[in-house]
């Protein structure tokens, strides 16, 4: 699971890459003004499309065939790596869906604020984490929350 989240952190390094290096969004700057917004849409259909790229790649190996492998320790590994594989473009799936969210969100003027709380997420959280829908003590409660009830 650390493997994957850290393929979707260097997917989202990928991303930032892409974009224009010459700004980045500034607390100097009113909050979620248009050039955040815009800045933040870039990003998150730059991210969307490195996944799908990246998706491609592995719907194309699984279309060349599968591998036979003759020795049965070396077909396990390539199973294993092959459920590894899968479950991160899973991942991956579901993180698209969280995207598109956030892309709605930019539109109807609602990225950026806790979903919550409505007070402003935050430059570096949006940053970091482009899909946040809750400020760091939002979710922090609500990770507490949902660990009370697992307990249970």
């Amino acid at each position: 699971m650390a493997t994957s989240a850290a393929n979707d952190i260097d997917v989202l390094e990928q991303a930032k890459r892409a974009l224009a290096p010459d700004y980045l969004p500034s607390e100097d700057e009113e909050y979620m003004n248009a050039a955040h917004q815009d800045y933040f849409r870039v990003l998150l259909l730059e991210w969307k499309h490195s996944i799908l790229a990246s998706s491609s790649a592995t719907l194309q190996s699984l279309q060349d065939g599968p591998m036979r492998e003759p020795d049965l320790n070396d077909r396990a590994s390539s199973e294993t790596d092959w459920g590894i594989e899968l479950r991160t473009r899973d991942r991956q799936r579901k993180l698209i869906a969280k995207i598109d969210a956030a892309l709605r969100r930019l539109d109807a003027g609602e990225y950026g604020f806790c979903e919550v709380t409505g007070d402003p997420i935050g430059l570096k959280r949006l940053v970091a984490r482009p899909v946040a829908t809750m400020t760091v003590e939002a979710q922090e409660a609500h990770e507490r929350r949902e660990k009370v009830s697992r307990d249970d």
